[in-house]
């Protein structure tokens, strides 16, 4: 049997073990079984794709110079991302993300323009489609590749979350675009250098436009959105490396991350088509807007002691827990309280975090059991009905502007309804607006006290008070 029959029969099995990988991964208790499928299917593709080259490389002469540059090449890259892993922290995760998949748009660029250099000497239909092939997937690596680097400055606060407002951005998206495939066509018919060095500055023009555009309230979308893009660009370079496992693999994570946008946009009331165009961050309030009535602040003490009195208690958690590391010191809370026979759950917004199911892997981080921990629409008719809701570290996803201000920048997006109960408890910091940068009338509500500080702390001595 040769090294080529081996490695697609292990493709074969690596592509099946992906895909019980994303079954795994789409619920709590298969979670971890999930990201174990994923890893043994890469692991087995990587040892394939290592046989197939040294077999190759052997065959053609070219061992000497082939060899040491990849031994060197994957030694770098586990050597980085074993580092990375090791050393980013939860709340640094979705930046880490977005900066990788900015990794695979680069991939598919260099990729493409490695398959304009060297066509195979494929003539006739066979090479119109190779070159189609390259125009593509260097488009839609650039896409990648500036759009993953924007929302990563985003996330990491090296970049303003506010929406950048040129005029008439629609209208330039929509230029590029039909730009691209008259390109595209002028490309096959006269495959020139110069058109490739073209389609690259547009594309890596357009995907900077593309999530510059968005406000940082709507990035855990444009991050799940790119996710997918980064699937495709796998999938572009799969065919034009004539790869089965890199066309599967990119399939698989393009689709599954076009379905999780549209779900997430779902949630939002946001449209799908929106977020591909880059239209659909409104500028975002500067957080100087006047105040619309006065705050009351609260202490642990007083916090402890309506949390001891209550019958029902709801925590919606937000980034702000994530930052403060508090998801221990409400685990025990929650089981203190339950303890007392206070029926506790948790309220999860769809985009709570910076990325889809970001509040989830730190609640169960911290043990907390997964029955109690709800989605917004689970939760929010029982909220009219709740004692205390504790806000830990959120902001936007609970402003009332979004369904009572119809020119408020989050106007339409479904939020947990906190202000409907009995008594709200607020853990922030300061005063200061959210992400997206909107004004919260919620701190300003009868129903509601602020606690300021860091949340793990507060949490802490809302402990010892009890």
């Amino acid at each position: 049997m040769t090294a080529a029959a081996v490695a697609g029969a292990a493709y074969l099995v690596a592509a099946l073990l992906f895909i019980l990988s994303l079954a795994g991964l789409s619920r709590h208790e298969t979670a971890r079984a999930g990201a174990a499928s994923g890893i043994a299917g890469m692991a087995i593709a990587l040892v394939a794709t290592v046989v197939v080259t040294v077999t190759g490389a052997f065959a053609s002469g070219a061992a000497a110079l082939g060899l040491p540059l990849l031994v060197a090449a994957v030694a770098v890259g586990a050597a980085i991302g074993l580092w990375r892993a090791r050393s980013v922290e939860m709340t640094g995760m979705p930046e880490l993300i977005a900066l990788l998949h900015s990794f695979v748009g680069l991939a598919a660029v260099l990729v493409g323009w490695n398959g304009h250099l060297h066509d195979g000497g494929l003539t006739g239909a066979l090479r119109d489609i190779h070159h189609g092939e390259v125009f593509v997937g260097v488009f839609i690596g650039g896409v990648t590749f500036t759009g993953s680097l924007v929302a990563y400055l985003k996330l990491s606060g090296r970049m303003p979350s506010k929406p950048l407002m040129l005029p008439g951005r629609n209208v330039l998206n929509l230029g590029a675009l039909l730009v691209f495939a008259a390109l595209t066509v002028w490309y096959i018919v006269t495959p020139t250098l110069a058109l490739l060095i073209a389609v690259t500055a547009l594309a890596l023009a357009l995907g900077w436009h593309l999530v510059a555009s968005i406000g940082g309230g709507d990035m855990p979308v444009v991050v799940s959105m790119l996710n997918s893009y980064s699937g495709w660009a796998a999938a572009a370079a799969g065919f034009l490396l004539d790869n089965d496992l890199l066309i599967i693999t990119g399939a698989l994570v393009g689709s599954s991350g076009a379905y999780l946008s549209f779900l997430m946009c779902k949630a939002m009331n946001r449209s799908l088509l929106a977020v591909i165009a880059g239209g659909f961050g409104a500028p975002a309030a500067s957080g100087a807007s006047a105040e619309v009535g006065e705050h009351r602040e609260t202490d642990a003490e007083a916090v402890a002691e309506m949390l001891a009195d209550a019958d029902s208690v709801v925590i919606v958690p937000g980034y702000g827990m994530a930052v403060a590391q508090a998801q221990y010191p409400v685990a025990e809370l929650v089981e203190r309280l339950r303890a007392k026979q206070v029926e506790v759950r948790f309220g999860i917004h769809p985009v709570a975090g910076r990325l889809p199911g970001h509040m989830n892997v730190l609640l169960a981080e911290a043990k907390v059991p997964y029955d109690i921990v709800l989605e917004m629409d689970e939760i929010n008719d029982d909220l009219a009905q709740t004692s205390v809701v504790l806000v830990i570290g959120a902001n936007d996803t609970v402003n009332p502007s979004a369904a009572e201000d119809p020119s408020s920048p989050i106007a339409g997006m479904p939020v947990v309804r906190a202000w409907e109960a009995r008594h709200v408890v607020v853990f922030k910091r300061s005063m200061a607006s959210g992400y997206a940068g909107v004004e919260n009338p919620l701190f300003f509500r009868e129903n509601t006290q602020m606690l300021f500080g860091d949340a793990k702390q507060r949490v802490e001595d809302i402990l010892r008070a009890l």
